[in-house]
């Protein structure tokens, strides 16, 4: 705890300053979340799971024509069991079928849902599917077909399509709560990052200086705590000001100002930190609690600078009841004239600094 010498210490606008510190910094995190979600979005066929396009008769299946692993939506007619099955670890997997398309030869691989485990053949199967590129398996199953239809690999080439299907199984609930979740969390992004700049830019209507409507003119009020704390500051710690008449915290989580003719109670208690069996340090929170439940929460600060704070607040405005027990809470309680049940509520609700 010190007493300010050096007035000049602080800057004129040292609050609006700091407001644009603070939301200067806190755009960073839903900047690069916003990146992350771009790059998940191009990185994976998000899109062309949820909305994939409708592949008909006619159109060319081939990767040239969609972006790799792209999913669509296709109806096929007439597929026939090749007798062959793709396995995962010792399970079948997939089931490998056979239709005409543009007068070629065309591979699927299905779900066992979707054939029911193999069966001799289907019409009019509706699936969502990648097109994939002609790998290792594809030519191994082209290699076990030639054999079985006494015709060489090549001339078999000559009949199939240059890419084959493969069935994505698809549940719609699942897709439905993951598209609810990407685009909340993407609007909440977004939401942050626009809120951010234009607090960062226009300081006076920011949450911290339209918090103190419930005192009285927001913007007067600011610039009587920033006049009195630039040129007569009473009291200050590392993050905590006192002026004549205004109790001022900025930190880098957040900035609070409560005209001290307002606050009704103050209170401390203290949080023993400690890993495993290990104690390290115990650290206090100043609780402040103000008329038009106000709530506030100044924690990790010294017992020093709490004590210091605490006995000037209480010298400077005699009605604020001093420390925690059941006579101030009740007092309280029936200044703020509410229940016990809104009470915890607001104190749930109240804001962390």
């Amino acid at each position: 705890m010190d007493f300010r010498q050096d007035q000049t210490s602080i800057s004129q606008h040292y609050i609006t300053d700091s407001i644009r510190k603070i939301y200067g910094k806190k755009v960073i995190l839903p900047l690069i979340m916003l990146f992350l979600l771009i790059v998940l979005w191009v990185a994976f066929p998000i899109q062309s799971i949820l909305f994939p396009p409708t592949l008909r008769q006619g159109a060319a299946i081939s990767q040239d024509s969609y972006s790799k692993d792209s999913c669509i939506r296709v109806t096929l007619n007439r597929l026939y069991f090749t007798g062959y099955t793709a396995s995962t670890f010792g399970r079948s997997s997939g089931y490998y079928y056979y239709t005409l398309w543009n007068d070629k030869c065309l591979i699927v691989l299905l779900s066992p849902s979707t054939c029911q485990e193999g069966l001799p053949s289907m019409k009019n199967v509706t699936i969502q599917a990648n097109i994939k590129r002609a790998g290792r398996s594809y030519d191994q199953l082209l290699f076990q077909l030639s054999k079985d239809l006494n015709w060489t690999t090549d001339g078999l080439l000559e009949q199939m399509d240059n890419a084959y299907l493969e069935e994505i199984t698809v549940n719609r609930v699942t897709n439905f709560l993951f598209l609810l979740l990407y685009l909340g969390t993407a609007a909440y992004t977004i939401l942050s990052i626009i809120l951010y700049i234009f607090w960062q830019h226009f300081p006076m209507y920011s949450p911290p200086v339209l918090a103190l409507r419930r005192f009285g003119n927001p913007r007067k009020l600011l610039t009587e705590a920033e006049e009195e704390l630039s040129t007569l500051p009473q009291l200050a710690t590392e993050d905590m000001f006192i002026t004549e008449h205004y109790f001022i915290v900025v930190s880098v989580n957040g900035i609070a100002i409560v005209p001290i003719s307002e606050i009704i109670w103050i209170y401390k208690h203290s949080t023993l930190h400690k890993f495993l069996w290990y104690h390290f340090v115990i650290s206090y929170t100043l609780h402040i609690t103000g008329n038009h439940r106000f709530y506030l929460r100044c924690p990790k600060n010294t017992k020093s600078d709490i004590n210091g704070i605490m006995d000037y607040l209480s010298e400077a405005n005699h009605d604020i009841l001093v420390g925690f027990n059941e006579e101030n809470r009740l007092k309280v309680q029936d200044i703020q004239n509410h229940s016990l049940l809104l009470e915890g509520f607001f104190e749930f609700l109240k804001k962390r600094i």
